[in-house]
């Protein structure tokens, strides 16, 4: 048993809801009232219109760069659902695009669930200091979850300073039209019985690329012939399959700081959640950011993959296979043995790990630990990706508890074989304080990815659905109660 609690240092630093944030979305009110609005534009004049438009750029030009962009997309949105009147004038295709655009305050009620890793770009750091990058949960008006980033330094002695907020804008994202693939549909696709030989036969050798609208008419064509509704045999509809993989391109030489990610698509259109944030180390030494976060549609969660090859590049994808499917994976920041590891609760109570050779393909799981102690008799889980140490890969963990309490706790990993846990926190390292113990869900602590700098572990973590804090602990005195 672990004797007295470790020593751990809550910063004065929080990050709160903030009002200010906002970005541009399409405002739609359906096909009728939109017809309304248009013909009531129509009727004004050219010198109404200007003048509208003028004091409409003047209140609101200020928030966001590109708005004139902004107002053309959602006037060409409007126009591809509803008859607009042919040869209009720019001016009057921007009015019309600013009274279907509206603004949106991602960050109003709450910002939390934060990853922390060190940031890519160092260049001007200070000699003993270092540069992270954040991820966070944001939430806005009617429960929607995005996800944001932030970058801040830790000074040699352990003080956190935060860069401002970027401007933050919608970039252009292009969804994927083509799956690179049927082999790696066939999990999806047979796991209710599906013969592989029928899918194969319908669509196409494994090898082959197939369109999303092919993807949708086979899986409606299986879901008539077999006579079964996607809900009774808990089968993903073709939306929910193939709809959310998407690029999202970035100025050149952007920073990772300007993007939000909002929903777009059927499968995170309640949110995106509780992003893993890491700074990934490839084989040849090339470095990228991955985030492995959570998208839900109000019923069903899904696993996807964040990544940023390049500053002016993003992609989402959704992960796939046997074990990719539960909350709350999180990528090792490199290879293990020639493979892609993460940490995972497949089964919604255990730790696991996974190994792949492809990082977007889960199909083998070992189980690592269980619920040991009574608060985490519940569930426990990780609480961002591993941390490679001397000793080993540090991995802290959430345990639930009584009362559906939320604490951080620890365990070491063997460096050489992730599967094997070499010691373990018998008591919690944060558990909420009482000035924490209140928010959207009570009780609750949680992070999503720690780091260490100058011998000390820094924890950003969610405080109770609302807020984001940091806490520190000496490295060395962690891994004593480890080893």
């Amino acid at each position: 048993m672990d004797s007295e609690p470790l020593a751990v240092k809550r910063l004065p630093v929080r990050l709160n809801a903030d009002a200010r944030l906002t970005i541009t979305r399409l405002f739609w009110a359906g096909p009728s009232r939109a017809k309304s609005l248009i013909s009531r534009i129509m009727a004004l004049d050219e010198e109404a219109v200007s003048r509208l438009l003028s004091s409409t750029m003047t209140d609101f030009g200020h928030l966001h760069v590109g708005l004139e962009d902004i107002f053309l997309g959602h006037f060409e949105q409007v126009a591809r659902r509803v008859d607009v009147p042919g040869k209009l004038t720019t001016q009057r295709k921007l009015l019309i695009g600013a009274y279907f655009t509206l603004e949106y305050a991602f960050a109003s009620a709450a910002m939390f669930n934060p990853s922390m890793t060190p940031a890519i770009d160092q260049s001007g750091v200070e000699p003993g200091s270092l540069r992270f990058t954040m991820s966070l949960r944001t939430v806005g008006e009617g429960h929607i979850s995005s996800i944001i980033f932030r970058r801040g330094t830790v000074d040699g002695a352990g003080n956190i300073t935060m860069e401002p907020s970027a401007p933050y804008n919608q970039h252009p994202r292009r969804m994927e039209s083509r799956w690179s693939g049927v082999a790696r549909l066939l999990p999806r696709i047979t796991r209710t019985g599906v013969p592989e030989t029928f899918t194969e036969t319908v669509l196409g050798p494994t090898g082959e690329a197939v369109t999303t609208e092919q993807l949708r008419r086979y899986l409606y064509r299986v879901q008539k012939l077999e006579g079964m509704t996607w809900e009774a045999a808990e089968m993903e509809s073709p939306e929910w399959i193939s709809s959310c993989d998407y690029d999202i391109e970035t100025t050149v030489g952007g920073n990772i700081t300007q993007l939000v990610l909002f929903p777009i698509c059927q499968a995170e259109c309640r949110g995106m959640e509780d992003m893993r944030l890491v700074r990934f180390t490839d084989d040849d030494s090339s470095v990228r950011y991955y985030g492995t976060y959570t998208a839900y549609d109000g019923m069903r969660t899904r696993p996807q993959l964040f990544e940023m090859p390049r500053p002016s590049l993003a992609r989402i994808r959704a992960l796939r296979g046997q074990h990719a499917w539960n909350k709350g994976l999180a990528l090792f920041p490199r290879k293990v043995n020639g493979r892609y590891m993460m940490s995972g609760r497949i089964d919604g109570e255990n730790l696991y790990m996974l190994a792949s050779d492809d990082i977007l393909v889960w199909d083998e799981a070992v189980l690592v630990e269980g619920p040991r102690s009574p608060w985490e008799y519940v569930q426990i889980g990780n609480c961002g990706s591993p941390i490679e140490t001397e000793a080993g890969w540090l991995l802290l963990t959430h345990g639930v508890g009584p009362m559906r309490r939320y604490c951080i706790g620890a365990m070491l990993l063997d460096k050489k074989d992730p599967t094997k846990a070499i010691g373990r926190l018998d008591q919690p390292l944060l558990v909420p304080a009482a000035d924490e113990r209140n928010g959207y869900v009570p009780n609750v602590v949680y992070s999503c990815g720690a780091m260490v700098h100058n011998g000390t572990l820094f924890i950003p973590y969610g405080i109770s659905d609302a807020a984001t804090g940091f806490a520190t602990v000496r490295l060395d005195d962690l891994l004593a109660r480890l080893c």
